[in-house]
């Protein structure tokens, strides 16, 4: 694989977190992960729960540091930056998805998916514009004005794949997108993410093994340690 064609690459990344109040202790969350993937690449990062996939999300996505190893993001080592330009780089270049939505209660659908528009300088009037073509897209024209409350999971969950895609990033990480929805649903939403993301790079971290169907390869975590990387197929 040419360095160029690489979006994100993870290299001996190892990452540790501490436990106990009374007794000091570590858990070692990654140990020694090493992959990557190519731009435009639709990877599926599954494992059960516990396995080390929110955390090696979060590390590419420059929410967290590891402890050991390197994080290269669309050519840039994030461990060599400082927290602002890490921050910068999330908020220019990265979408993120989470399990539990983390919508605004107080806000519209369209206002929601408009927000990380805002850090941007981006006008009012071209966050509307920009959010309700999203919001279009995933097939909730008709529910643009609704609050959080007044949505289903599903149609929540689809507001928060418009807003991880409204500042057109190269990476997007969803982490358990369908971790709160019912089967159907879950599928649906899966196929929606790669559906809209169109030619950007996606990561979805997930213990659900209906990603593989969606994704162009498979990574499997498993007590903090790479197991398996290959290409997706029905005998997998």
């Amino acid at each position: 694989m040419e360095p160029s064609s690489v979006a994100v690459g993870c290299e001996r990344v190892t990452h540790e977190y501490g436990t106990g109040s009374t007794v000091s202790r570590t858990v070692t969350a990654l140990r020694d992960v090493s992959f990557e993937v190519a731009t435009g690449e639709v990877v599926g990062l599954v494992g059960p729960s516990g396995s080390g996939k929110s955390t090696a999300l979060h590390i590419i996505g420059g929410l967290l540091e590891p402890n050991n190893g390197t994080v290269d993001v669309l050519g840039t080592d994030l461990t060599a930056l400082s927290g602002a330009k890490r921050t910068r780089l999330r908020r220019d270049h990265i979408g993120f998805v989470f399990q539990q939505f983390h919508l605004l209660p107080a806000l519209s659908a369209r206002d929601n998916v408009a927000l990380p528009l805002i850090e941007r300088g981006v006008s009012r009037r071209e966050r509307q514009r920009r959010a309700a073509e999203l919001l279009e897209q995933v097939g909730l024209d008709d529910r643009m004005d609704h609050l959080p409350s007044e949505l289903s999971g599903g149609e929540q969950q689809r507001v928060a794949i418009a807003r991880a895609l409204v500042a057109d990033p190269e990476v997007v990480l969803a982490d358990e997108p369908t971790g709160e929805l019912d089967t159907g649903t879950g599928a649906r939403v899966l196929e929606l993410l790669v559906d809209v993301a169109d030619e950007r790079t996606v990561l979805i971290a997930t213990h659900d093994e209906r990603a593989m169907a969606v994704t162009d390869r498979v990574l499997r975590l498993l007590d903090g340690e790479m197991r398996q990387a290959g290409q997706f197929s029905d005998e997998q």
